[in-house]
């Protein structure tokens, strides 16, 4: 198996996913809580600047201050990365892919040669799975295609060799 997945077909750019460093990804899904709460989906620009409007009013109202708790809180933020089980929405990889206009189907690719075909519209339904309590996925797959609804939580799409849009 590669450490690798290809996203191929009618995309404007075919792109290799490596799941080992989505770690790292700020965009990450904590799995264990995604499925039992409601979760709205956030413009991450929007939130960035009202972020820093506030963090900026603060400084000049306070001078430049450091909380107290900083090196705990990224003691635990650490020790919960270590320990977690995270997924990452396709539609993040797919929007950089840039699939091409009249692509209909997304193509998951398995190992032994079967494939799970979904309409392109369902791309926004799809969660890669990379993480289970804090180690990578490796016996079955780098990753495992859960739909965002859980339904397939017990059962996901596992072995993907490929990704195609066509």
């Amino acid at each position: 198996m590669e450490a690798i997945i290809p996203i191929k077909g009618k995309v404007r750019y075919s792109i290799t996913l490596d799941p080992g460093v989505w770690i790292f990804d700020d965009r990450r899904i904590d799995l264990k809580t995604f499925f039992t709460e409601d979760h709205v989906e956030k413009d991450e620009l929007e939130e960035y600047k009202k972020a820093m409007g506030k963090h900026w009013s603060r400084e000049i109202m306070e001078g430049a201050t450091f909380p107290p708790t900083l090196k705990t809180e990224k003691k635990f933020e650490k020790t919960k990365v270590l320990t977690g089980t995270y997924g990452i929405l396709f539609s993040h990889f797919l929007k950089t892919a840039e699939p091409a206009a009249d692509a209909t189907t997304i193509t998951f690719e398995i190992e032994d040669g079967t494939t799970h075909s979904f309409p392109l519209e369902q791309a926004d339904d799809f969660i890669f799975k990379f993480s289970e309590e804090g180690k990578p996925l490796i016996n079955d797959g780098l990753v495992h295609v859960l739909f965002k609804d859980g339904s397939n939580s017990d059962t996901p799409i596992r072995d993907i060799s490929s990704i195609r849009i066509d």
